[in-house]
């Protein structure tokens, strides 16, 4: 199998082994009626796993950080989890501070949609479905500003940055040329390797400019990448708002460096026909705009489907322990060795997927400080 196709298979299996070792114990007693046109209704009970909630709810963002789910002597589920502090601007009240822990989740309350809803405090209550959105009773506006998971999760991956290159860069400035060892020694093969390997073949003699942006990028995905794979971490660089801020910067860097010469091939293609040319003009500026839109869905996507392939896989002990408790137990040996093999191939992807984000970044601020060729500028044709 060439790389191009094993390749798409290896992001796919990005990030999830770590909450395997939380979540993947609840079951639920689900009531469902069974109802027949013209007979009377008949409840039956079920056993289950409710696998979209298990898995919907690990991927998404959240106002608290849950670990895992027990069931108490009476076969009521208890989660635990730890609350988050929230902040919620309403027009005409002004910001309202709080803790999550004021609402809870009953699975009796539910909209006719499917959303559960959570209890209300000051007014407001959760709506939870993919996603919690922050409502009021009164239908009002309300912004959540809210320290959410994804929040708290992106404040670690900062500090621990800050710590391991500030600790790194201490070392230098003591002034004593010494050879690296350690993490520094470490910390510079990936340093050299961003810069030889990426920022010099498409940034030219002006890469060093872009070097603090690019070495940003790579170890900020990085390091988020690999919180992701601790048990009970968050799916940060699986969230298309984050991704989303992660292009819009590359944009702003890439239009801000942009030169004459690419604007005008962009909108004035040379020694093409008008008809030509507006087609040109239209494709050019449909590729400009999907290059950051790019950038986004590709983290976004391959960091959410190797979660959700990696916790699919597992919750098929709990399938077929519902269909046989000696299959369900066989099956958990196939499973765990799956999730080993796959956590090393995550430790890959956690890297490759930094890699990428920041090779295409200086593809793309490349392209718009790219000079014209002399032979071009002048309409000069080559003979053999």
């Amino acid at each position: 199998m060439s790389f191009k196709r094993l390749f798409p298979l290896l992001i796919l299996v990005f990030g999830l082994s770590g909450f395997g070792n939380s979540s993947f114990a609840q079951h639920e007693e689900n009531h469902e009626i069974a109802s027949v046109e013209g007979a009377e209704s008949a409840h039956e009970e079920k056993k289950g796993i409710n696998i979209t909630k298990l898995v919907f709810g690990h991927v998404s963002d959240s106002h608290e950080w849950h670990l895992f789910g027990l069931k108490d002597e009476h076969g009521h589920e208890k989660e635990i989890a730890f609350p988050l502090p929230m902040i919620i601007y309403r027009p005409g009240k002004g910001l309202s501070f709080m803790s999550s822990s004021h609402f809870h989740f009953d699975h009796e309350h539910e909209s006719a949609d499917g959303k559960m809803l959570s209890t209300e405090y000051d007014g407001l209550y959760i709506e939870k479905q993919m996603k919690e959105k922050v409502l009021a009773v009164d239908g009002s506006k309300v912004y959540d500003l809210s320290i959410t998971k994804n929040v708290l999760s992106m404040l670690f991956g900062v500090v621990i940055l800050l710590w391991l290159m500030t600790s790194a860069a201490k070392k230098y400035k003591k002034g004593a040329i010494v050879a690296p060892k350690g993490f520094q020694n470490a910390l510079e093969v990936v340093v050299i390797f961003i810069r030889d390997e990426v920022a010099k073949p498409n940034l030219g003699n002006k890469y060093v400019k872009f070097m603090p942006l690019l070495l940003t990028i790579f170890f900020f995905i990085w390091v988020n990448n690999l919180l992701g794979l601790l048990p009970g971490g968050a799916n940060f660089t699986g969230n298309i708002a984050v991704t989303a801020c992660l292009a819009l910067i590359a944009f702003v860097v890439m239009m801000a460096n942009s030169n004459k010469h690419f604007w005008s091939h962009l909108l004035n293609p040379p020694n093409v026909p008008f008809l030509v040319k507006c087609l040109l003009v239209l494709i050019e500026v449909m590729s400009l705009c999907i290059k950051p839109v790019a950038l986004m869905i590709r983290l976004f996507a391959n960091m959410l489907a190797g979660h959700i392939v990696i916790l699919s896989v597992i919750c098929l002990i709990f399938i077929f322990a519902l269909l046989n408790v000696y299959v369900g137990g066989g099956f958990v040996i196939v499973s765990l060795a799956f999730s080993i093999f796959m956590f090393m191939l995550e430790l890959l992807v956690a890297a490759i997927q930094a890699f990428i984000f920041a090779n295409l970044t200086a593809v793309f601020i490349g392209q718009a400080m790219e000079e014209g060729h002399h032979d071009e500028e002048h309409g000069e044709a080559i003979h053999i």
